[in-house]
């Protein structure tokens, strides 16, 4: 069964930082694409961090460039996103998933496997 599990969110002042992990299991996850979403109340999906385990290519939103680092650790399983600077906008809940097709499932099909979230708030 794949089990993808968000840990770290929290409330944080403006210009602060937090990272978030995923520990996921159930699958080959350093032949997976990971990837970070986030949805704040009454807006979309917006997709702000990816990473390939099979070659650690990277993507990052515009809007968390410089800020955010994806990081991968294969030996435990588990992604994580340093969110640096942090602003209110970047209030939201945090969502990783995971899809075999790599990077480009991230950026253009959509994934396959989900994890129920962590929340993240950034007061000013």
């Amino acid at each position: 069964e794949v089990r993808l599990v968000e840990s770290g969110g929290g409330l944080v002042q403006a210009g602060g930082s937090l990272r978030l992990s995923c520990a996921a299991s159930g699958f080959t996850f350093d032949a997976y694409a990971i990837g970070w979403f986030r949805q704040a109340p009454g807006k979309g999906s917006e997709r702000v961090s990816c990473i390939s385990n099979s070659d650690g290519n990277t993507y990052y939103a515009d809007s968390v460039k410089g800020r955010f680092t994806i990081s991968s650790d294969n030996s435990k399983n588990t992604v994580y996103l340093q969110m640096n600077s942090l602003k209110p906008e970047d209030s939201a809940v945090y969502y990783c998933a995971a899809d075999f097709r790599g990077l480009d499932a991230c950026l253009y099909y959509g994934m396959d496997y989900w994890g129920k979230g962590t929340l993240v708030t950034v007061s000013s």
